[in-house]
């Protein structure tokens, strides 16, 4: 069993102690000093412990006393590359072909076009629901790495609640889930069976930091996992709201958990941390529950829940979440804000956007994702837009500072549901995440999640070439 001392001097408040699913992969840790934390590793037993902390990165760049990115660091594991799963896109609907083989000149057919990750297998953790794709890209001289966290949702298996999963891939268009357990491939991380946790009834990934802190004395730098966290008590809203039946989580077609109209599940913004990705142990914030912070007061706009937390690395001691909730006094979705000196500890400084009448966001803007554009510093914000009717599609807003001037720079979406009836995500798309690939024509690549006429849901990738973001196209392949 390997001890790893993570953090500096303060009484801790509770005991370190585990889940029970699996035995020895995430845990919750007190964030104070001193806390001796022991993770039980399914490496190599010979493994030693620097070795184990250099998996999360060779030479890991960002540092909240650094200015560098996270993005495009060394590959985060120098060991041998998990055990991955590859499905057929035909798994889930047998009127659906597989995709085709990869090469320079396939294209992908009609009706699975920009697809990268189809619902589980059978009765998996994630056949019933995938979405909220997290991705990160890294690089080394000797490989190009990526990994995809996501959660999932079976109706059969682990009592319904949403869980995280994660999927590897060589070049961030095809993926393989990271195989754990024969029974559970992809599954990395579940919902916590601790009766006063924030995140009982489901967890979904929103941001993966790679970094290092003071707070975390290791030496090398480990991944930190933000996360929405569910529980089982409802909360109620406006039945009057003049948009749409609200619910949290958003459920696709024919998945919705909650029966109970005017109420929604509480959900708070949560953090583990990881030395390789696939094992995670939980850090206890301020909140009682755990959580990092609650939700507002009655009177403000974020009430109601949390949820979407999404991080950015602005320079040394400055980091900046992006989150949403529901104005119950606007009867909207908004985005809002928080800042933090070590990534832990946070304070809220509002709505930095709303909808817009008469537009694709009229009913607000929800699972905001922000990057700051490696080729002018600026801010950019892709979002999912609610309409009148609840339809989903994605907007783009830009930022100087990443504070609140954001201004949106196109009227209508950059990227829409697709027009083809048939299509794996012709009703809606949402949970939007950017990535820049470096390069000298940079190019952009938007994670997002599809819901199709069916009911169905999958993970796609657009893409879009140039320095400006504009109108994204789904992936059909590489060309030469």
């Amino acid at each position: 069993m390997n001890m790893i001392n993570l953090f500096s001097a303060l009484p801790p408040r509770r005991s370190v102690h585990s889940s029970s699913f699996p035995s020895s992969s995430w845990k919750h840790i007190s964030p104070k000093d001193k806390v001796a934390v022991f993770i039980t590793s399914r490496l190599n037993p010979r493994t030693t412990l620097f070795s184990v902390i250099n998996h999360c990165s060779a030479k890991p760049n960002t540092n909240i006393n650094s200015s560098n990115s996270e993005q495009n660091q060394n590959p985060p594991a120098n060991g041998p590359n998990p055990r991955t799963e590859s499905q057929p896109l035909s798994d889930r609907n047998p009127s659906i072909s597989p995709s085709p083989p990869s090469s320079s000149s396939s294209q992908s057919s009609s009706h699975t076009r920009g697809l990268i990750l189809d619902l589980g297998r059978g009765s998996s953790w994630d056949s019933s629901e995938v979405g909220s794709p997290v991705v990160k890209r890294f690089l080394s001289d000797e490989e190009e790495r990526w990994y995809m966290w996501y959660h999932g949702r079976s109706g059969e298996h682990l009592g319904g609640c949403d869980s995280i999963g994660l999927a590897v891939s060589s070049n961030g268009a095809h993926w393989e889930r990271v195989i754990q357990s024969r029974e559970h491939a992809g599954l990395v991380m579940r919902c916590s069976d601790d009766w006063w946790a924030f995140d009982t009834a489901g967890i979904r990934p929103c941001d993966v930091v790679v970094m290092s802190s003071s707070k975390v004395r290791a030496s090398s730098a480990v991944y930190w996992l933000y996360y929405t966290g569910y529980n089982s008590e409802k909360v109620k809203y406006s039945e009057n709201s003049s948009c749409l039946d609200l619910e949290n989580p958003e459920r696709v077609p024919g998945n919705a958990m909650n029966s109970d109209k005017g109420s929604v599940l509480r959900s708070l913004p949560g953090l583990a941390i990881s030395q390789d990705g696939r094992h995670w142990a939980r850090i206890e914030g301020d909140h009682h529950s755990g959580a990092l912070f609650d939700v507002g007061a009655e009177n403000e706009w974020d009430s109601l829940f949390v949820s979407a937390p999404r991080v950015v690395f602005h320079r040394s001691g400055d980091l900046r979440m992006y989150y949403h909730s529901f104005d119950k006094e606007t009867g909207e979705f908004c985005i809002g804000m928080a800042r933090s000196r070590d990534g832990i500890k946070w304070v809220k400084l509002g709505k930095v956007l709303g909808g817009r009448r008469g537009c694709f966001d009229e009913c607000g803007v929800v699972n905001a994702h922000v990057v700051r554009n490696g080729k002018d510093g600026k801010y950019l914000m892709v979002y999912e837009g609610v309409d009148m009717k609840g339809e989903r599609s994605i907007g783009f807003a830009v930022s100087n500072d990443g504070l609140k001037e954001w201004r949106r720079l196109k009227e209508e979406p950059i990227f829409r549901p697709s027009e083809a009836k048939d299509s794996w995500d012709s009703r809606g798309v949402g949970s939007p995440y950017l990535v820049q690939l470096d390069g000298e024509e940079s190019e952009w690549r938007l994670y997002y999640r599809g819901v199709g006429n069916g009911g169905g849901s999958g993970i796609g990738m657009a893409v879009c070439e140039g320095a400006e973001i504009g109108n994204f196209i789904r992936w059909t392949g590489f060309q030469i």
